[in-house]
């Protein structure tokens, strides 16, 4: 049943490795001492750790802490998202869900932050959610759940790569369009747009790995940069025309048609699109030293610095927005007709409007360094078609080249519909979300309905009342967003308003 093939040298097949996976880590079960598994040599602990859980290491562990806190910040790039997302919250429910739907979508993606954590401490591999529902799961029902939870990552993960490609493309439109009122955009533009930034990605990802931890760091960097200019320029320009207090906390808008409750409900959405992706963290888990006892820390660090930054900007935002009606209705896109309001310059906006567009750049190359991380560890486990083909690591580039090469085949293959059909390509899209937040949930409910009790000793423990309390919120927070990803944006339902609900949940990821 082992796999001979000259790549590898440890491997099991799907239904060994994930039969294998309910062994405690070594230190817990004595193949090595305790003492061993915390002396100062950890990046022979790491291989060891993984070498338990089925695999070889093959992959250098290039990325230190910031490095990787900075991959995951730019995945999530939750200011930018945020605030490109104001036309999906300002109509279901005003500021009171622009402000305190990102707090609540905080609070609940940190509990699923907090509770796949404690499952990437005990068993940290790239695989991550289908690895774990493999390991908690009831044998019999192993091959089947991971299975699904695996092909519903993968699937996720492919599609969020062309995100980021398609909202810079759609700010590129924007700023031609703020300059040139009678400019007519044509999809083949934007293509062209999308094209370029993914080309980039790929050069980055294939020719330049060993320096991605530092194109992380930048990201983070560029990043807090941007959000701190954007937030004092606008502040400055714009004042003292501010908006009130009670309009950037407290007024509650509904256009939707939808009773009160359900309109706040789906203005929810934007806060929970920006802070999705955080298990980037752990399908490049195999890539850090220390992995067990950092990647945690990561993985609720960068939902919580989302939160944060997303907070301050979303209020400074709406304290300089001007009329709400020209933001949410301007062909310029929302965040850059704020840009533009607060500035009263053409020239002010667009160089503002730059980090946001630099920091998607940046979104698309760490997307798609996790996609393919996350494709190649299913394809080592036996779960995609011609998985040997895309288990194998370029001898020397050091990285799953061919996971790399599936991954951008397929956005490319996305973009395409695209071209053709704006609607199906948004769909796949808003698919996509859906299918991250149901990954995150799979291990954490298999685990629950086992009493929480699956999981081995391990670096990083909640509490038992705190460990069901942010498990049970994460599952709940998934089943409501899942439902409500499926809504129209509003009553009546008409074949246009649809297709607006998928537009705007493609746009409003990144």
């Amino acid at each position: 049943m082992r796999d001979r093939s000259p790549h590898r040298t440890v491997r099991y097949t799907a239904l060994e490795a994930f039969e294998a996976f309910d062994e405690p880590p070594l230190h817990a079960r004595g193949s090595i001492s305790e003492e061993a598994y915390n002396a100062d040599d950890q990046g022979t602990n790491d291989e060891l750790q993984l070498e338990a859980l089925g695999h070889k290491g093959e992959l250098k562990r290039n990325f230190s802490p910031l490095s990787m806190l900075g991959l995951a910040f730019a995945i999530l790039n939750s200011w930018t998202a945020l605030s490109a997302s104001l036309s999906l919250a300002l109509p279901s429910g005003g500021s009171t869900s622009v402000i305190w739907g990102l707090v609540t979508a905080g609070i609940c993606n940190l509990c699923l932050a907090a509770s796949l954590a404690e499952f990437l401490s005990a068993y940290p591999t790239a695989g991550g959610q289908y690895h774990w529902v493999a390991v908690i799961s009831w044998k019999r029902y192993v091959p089947i759940l991971s299975w699904i939870t695996g092909w519903i990552n993968v699937s996720g993960w492919i599609a969020l790569v062309a995100s980021g490609g398609l909202l810079g493309s759609q700010l590129i439109v924007g700023v031609i369009s703020l300059m040139n009122p009678s400019y007519s955009p044509q999809r083949w533009h934007q293509f062209l747009i999308y094209i370029g930034y993914n080309v980039f990605a790929f050069v980055v990802n294939a020719f330049l790995n060993s320096s991605l931890p530092y194109v992380n760091k930048a990201a983070i960097t560029w990043s807090i940069a941007g959000f701190c200019i954007i937030s004092i320029t606008c502040l400055a320009c714009a004042s003292p025309n501010y908006s009130s207090g009670y309009f950037v906390f407290r007024q509650f808008i509904n256009e939707t048609g939808w009773p009160d409750g359900i309109a706040w409900l789906l203005g929810l959405l934007q806060g929970g699109l920006g802070l999705t992706g955080f298990d980037a963290v752990a399908h490049m888990i195999e890539e850090i030293p220390n992995a067990a006892t950092e990647g945690p820390k990561i993985m609720i660090a960068c939902v919580a610095i989302g939160m944060f930054t997303g907070f301050i900007f979303l209020t400074v935002l709406l304290f300089v927005a001007g009329d709400v009606q020209t933001v949410t209705t301007s062909a310029a896109g929302p965040l850059l007709q704020i840009l533009y309001n607060a500035t009263q310059s053409h020239a002010g906006a667009i160089c503002l409007l730059m980090f946001p567009l630099v920091c998607l750049l940046f979104a698309t190359t760490s997307i798609m360094t996790t996609s393919s991380r996350m494709s190649y560890a299913f394809a080592r486990d036996g779960g995609l078609p011609y998985s040997r083909f895309f288990a194998k690591v370029h001898p020397k580039l050091d990285l799953p080249l061919n996971a790399l090469y599936l991954t951008t085949a397929l956005v490319v293959i996305f973009g395409c519909i695209f071209l053709g059909s704006s609607s199906a390509f948004n769909a796949i899209i808003s698919a996509s979300v859906v299918a991250l937040g149901v990954s995150y949930a799979m291990p954490i409910a298999v685990n629950c309905l086992q009493g929480r009790n699956k999981l081995p000793p391990r670096a990083f423990v909640l509490p038992t009342w705190f460990g069901w309390t942010a498990n049970l919120i994460g599952i709940a927070y998934v089943i409501v967003t899942t439902v409500l990803f499926v809504f129209p944006p509003e009553l009546p339902v008409t074949g246009s308003n649809m297709s607006k609900f998928d537009y705007n949940h493609m746009e409003y990821r990144f």
